[in-house]
């Protein structure tokens, strides 16, 4: 009965990485675009010099943010933003289209990488034609390191990379819950080896028995 249990166990074990695969990828086919909407429709909240005078004793003293962002503004005012557009109206083909083309006509290395975040980050969506997780987690292992140093990031571009950060962080935690099944189940094969000889020897001595 415990060797059954433990057969039971072990079998629900490997169903255990594909569950939590196909949760997550719907957690950023839903949760993500969700995110990535509120981003595309949040107002520009500036406020001009003359609105306010600062107080000098409520002075933040507050950290300077590692990478620039743009200002993002409700208007489509490159490719990129349309293709951000498309992509959280769900038109993949043509979101991809207008990273690519943004990728085309812009001669920074940050547009230029904007627009790779961008396509990988499609590429890990799901519901999307170009869906290729691999893909989307070995172009992720690159772009990391080959992120520019200076220069000015778009909101939307580092959303979709810490995005893609989180992806490829599940798909290793998936990984290393698959080589402990794998573990798991070369020791069951040996615990069910030596149990089919335990039962073959004491039934051996029953028969010797006078």
């Amino acid at each position: 009965m415990g060797y059954t249990a433990a057969i039971a166990s072990f079998e629900s074990g490997i169903v255990l990485p594909i569950a939590v695969n196909k949760l997550f990828n719907r957690l950023t086919a839903a949760g993500l675009l969700v995110l990535l909407q509120a981003c595309a429709s949040a107002p520009n909240e500036t406020a001009s010099a003359g609105e306010a005078e600062a107080d000098p004793e409520l002075t933040l003293n507050l950290p300077q943010q590692a990478v620039p962002c743009a200002a993002e503004s409700g208007a489509d005012d490159t490719f990129f933003d349309r293709g951000f557009s498309s992509l959280v109206a769900g038109d993949h083909v043509e979101a991809v289209t207008y990273f690519q083309r943004y990728q085309r006509t812009e001669s920074s290395a940050v547009a230029n990488w904007q627009a790779q975040i961008a396509i990988a980050y499609d590429s890990m969506l799901p519901q999307s034609p170009f869906y290729d997780p691999d893909g989307a987690r070995k172009a992720y292992r690159r772009l990391k390191q080959e992120q520019p140093q200076e220069g000015v990031f778009s909101e939307k571009a580092l959303m979709m990379r810490e995005a893609l950060a989180a992806f490829d962080a599940m798909e290793r935690h998936i990984a290393d819950l698959k080589s402990d099944n794998a573990t798991l189940a070369a020791d069951l094969e040996k615990r069910e080896e030596a149990l089919r000889r335990l039962r073959e020897l004491t039934l051996g001595q029953g028969g010797a028995a006078p």
